[in-house]
């Protein structure tokens, strides 16, 4: 289940992306709408989103208290979380829609992008994780941090495989 769900993630970013890339590499077509953009990166997002919940409940085991305390505070950091996401790939959209072009202000863009998101998800990990804490207590909170990182992880991998390397 677990390759099944990122394969499908990979797939549904690196799509979106080669999607993108061609579109702004022919030069007599329009460019993809943003609304258009917007509207894949949703998708691509809710799917990576329940995925997410899905594995995270898979790998703990909650008693009922628990639960009930616990998916409400992890819905409320997935809502952050998007914010940071819709960024990211929003960011990466730009620098593919741009490749062709790309010059050293857009090139800088991107990795501070990168290192801003890096940023924001731990300062928001962070901040969660004292949430998590006072619903599951510490262990099973670092268990639900773990697995969200390694999951993180997991798809920033996927994306940064998408963006074709400056040059």
């Amino acid at each position: 289940m677990r390759n099944t769900l990122a394969l499908t993630a990979a797939v549904c970013v690196i799509s979106v992306s080669a999607f993108a890339w061609e579109t702004s590499r022919q030069p007599n077509q329009s460019a993809v709408s943003e609304a258009a953009i917007d509207d894949v990166l949703k998708a691509v997002r809710a799917d990576l989103q329940g995925g997410r919940a899905d594995i995270v409940a898979k790998n703990m085991t909650l008693t009922s208290e628990q639960a009930a305390k616990f998916w409400p505070v992890f819905e409320s950091y997935q809502k952050e979380q998007n914010v940071i996401m819709d960024d990211q790939l929003k960011g990466i959209q730009r620098y593919i829609q741009s490749f062709d072009t790309l010059d050293d202000a857009g090139a800088l863009a991107l990795i501070t992008a990168h290192f801003d998101r890096d940023q924001r998800m731990n300062v928001l990990r962070q901040k969660w994780f004292g949430e998590f804490q006072k619903a599951l207590g510490t262990k099973l909170a670092v268990r639900a941090m773990q697995i969200d990182r390694r999951l993180s992880l997991a798809h920033q991998m996927r994306f940064v495989a998408s963006i074709p390397l400056a040059h």
